[in-house]
């Protein structure tokens, strides 16, 4: 907590100094969330939605049910230690059954386990599905990178690959970042669709709670929510191949408005196999967003082939 009450008190330090120079602070909220693993970090990546509310919550509480163990099994084993120690237990006793003691060790740590399982069940359950989607968004996992469709505006896709190294720009995280990241509505309940092209993946972003396998053959649903703007990052965590270590994935929530403009821009730009940039760095002869294209459609995978 005191690390914690520290970083708001530097953040809110930042932002009246930023203020100071005519930067308002919601342009530093706009930012502030960032989903990333922290050097020396202890415990789960920040929330950036209600299914990782959920999760941390639920992580709590398997937490302190475990510290309680440990201390009643600690301070038991010490009793006994002390209690029956040869010289003052010369003549130890022959009992080899008590019934009560018995039910006991029975009884409690099925209690236990249904205090653990009730939370779990109903978590497992609220991660599956939304019932109400606003956003369908298509997750193809791929020998080593990913392919991303939205369906519900355009039917778009594009390919999202690693930034290498020596590509690295300011600010971007090595080993974390890419090229075309999967953006998304601040405050939309997004239904993801998983599938594999070759052997099984895992979409995994910590910071949204969102993990779920993409199987070849098969269609899989999720869903994430990122209740603020910011920048979520993720890693395929199933073992695919050589270069399972290097398929990053980057989630980027933008508000409303912005992210329609990102709709349009993209629309125009995957339909020419370009990255989704700004309308003035369309190449010359390329429709702006909303004109009709005059080439035929093609994505971003059959570009670089």
């Amino acid at each position: 907590m005191a690390g914690r009450a520290t970083g708001l008190l530097g953040l809110a330090g930042l932002a009246a100094a930023l203020a100071a120079f005519g930067v308002p602070a919601a342009a530093l909220a706009q930012e502030a969330m960032i989903g990333a693993p922290q050097p020396w970090g202890m415990g789960l990546q920040a929330s950036g939605g209600p299914i990782k509310d959920a999760i941390s919550s639920f992580n709590a509480l398997v937490f302190w049910i475990i510290v309680a163990i440990t201390i009643f099994v600690a301070a038991l084993l010490a009793y006994v230690i002390w209690r029956f120690r040869a010289e003052a237990n010369p003549n130890p006793s022959r009992t080899s059954h008590n019934t009560t003691l018995e039910i006991a060790w029975t009884v409690v740590p099925v209690l236990i386990l249904v205090v653990i399982a009730i939370p779990s069940f109903r978590l497992i359950y609220y991660q599956d599905r939304t019932v109400d989607a606003d956003l369908t968004v298509n997750v193809q996992g791929r020998q080593w990178y990913w392919h991303y469709g939205y369906p519900d505006n355009g039917n778009f896709t594009f390919d999202s690959y690693p930034v290498q190294t020596e590509d690295l720009q300011a600010g971007q995280m090595r080993n974390l970042d890419v090229d075309n990241p999967l953006v998304i509505p601040v405050g939309a309940n997004v239904r993801v669709l998983t599938t594999g092209q070759d052997v099984i993946h895992s979409f995994f972003v910590p910071s949204l709670g969102v993990q779920r396998y993409t199987i070849p053959g098969r269609t899989l649903e999720t869903w994430m929510r990122a209740d603020r703007p910011g920048t979520f990052y993720g890693q395929c965590n199933q073992i695919c191949g050589v270069n399972h270590w290097f398929m990053p994935i980057v989630v980027r929530a933008v508000p409303q408005a912005e992210y329609e403009a990102w709709v349009a821009q993209a629309q125009a730009n995957f339909a020419q196999g370009l990255p989704p940039g700004p309308p003035v760095a369309l190449a010359a002869g390329v429709p702006a967003p909303g004109a009709p294209a005059t080439a035929p459609q093609i994505n971003v995978a059959e570009a670089r082939r």
